[in-house]
């Protein structure tokens, strides 16, 4: 969050940790010169499409949630993190980089939340929101991927929930951190899957979820 401009004299000096966020064409940039991995960039653009959404419906800016969600995971092909350092690499080293380039705070803190490893507390709902969306978009990821057509639109609470049981399915996604993360986030942990669902579809040409062909209404979904 920006502080208040200090003034003195006729000059105006931004205080020392105003930070302003920059546009988000230089944070796709800054995203896509560190991840060259398809998946992954497309991973965070599920992410920014539904922070984005969250902001909304909590009647906060979208555009630092969205930032967060674009970036989270810039620094992860890089510097993955294998011995889940609470200091070095992943996410800790993105920090780094991006409090260098002078990124807000408040956004820095909730990039470090999203891994539970680094004890970072998720004290803001846009922290809470991130670490909340993060293991969700993979899981609805994996659902939408083994359906026949590949497409987003065929996946629906209800299926991701029989998926989330499946502990062969997807072993990469933690299921006990998506249920932390509605709790935390406090919402109901079905309308939150469904919601985030619907956020993927909205963007789903972009992140290769439309399928190769539309569902039919009278499709359903197992």
């Amino acid at each position: 969050m920006l502080s208040t401009p200090v003034l003195r004299g006729t000059s105006l000096l931004i205080a020392p940790n105003a930070m302003s966020l920059p546009p988000r064409a230089e944070t796709l940039a800054l995203m896509h010169e560190y991840t060259a991995n398809e998946s992954l960039r497309k991973h965070m653009l599920a992410v920014e499409a539904a922070m984005r959404a969250y902001a909304t419906r909590f009647g906060e800016d979208p555009e630092p949630w969205g930032a967060a969600g674009l970036i989270h995971d810039f620094d992860y092909e890089r510097y993955p993190n294998a011995a889940r350092s609470a200091t070095e690499e992943h996410p800790s080293q993105g920090v780094r980089l991006l409090r260098d380039r002078g990124w807000p705070e408040d956004i820095l803190q909730a990039i470090l939340g999203h891994a539970t490893y680094t004890g970072v507390r998720r004290e803001t709902r846009m922290a809470k929101a991130l670490f909340a969306i993060d293991e969700l978009t993979g899981l609805i990821t994996a659902t939408a991927l083994v359906r026949p057509s590949r497409s987003v639109h065929e996946v629906d609470a209800r299926s991701v929930r029989k998926k989330m049981k499946d502990k062969a399915f997807a072993r990469g996604v933690s299921r006990e951190d998506v249920i932390l993360g509605a709790q935390e986030l406090e919402v109901d942990l079905d309308d939150h899957i469904q919601f985030v669902i619907q956020c993927m579809q909205s963007s789903a040409d972009a992140l290769g979820l439309s399928g190769s062909a539309a569902p039919s209404p009278a499709e359903g979904t197992k």
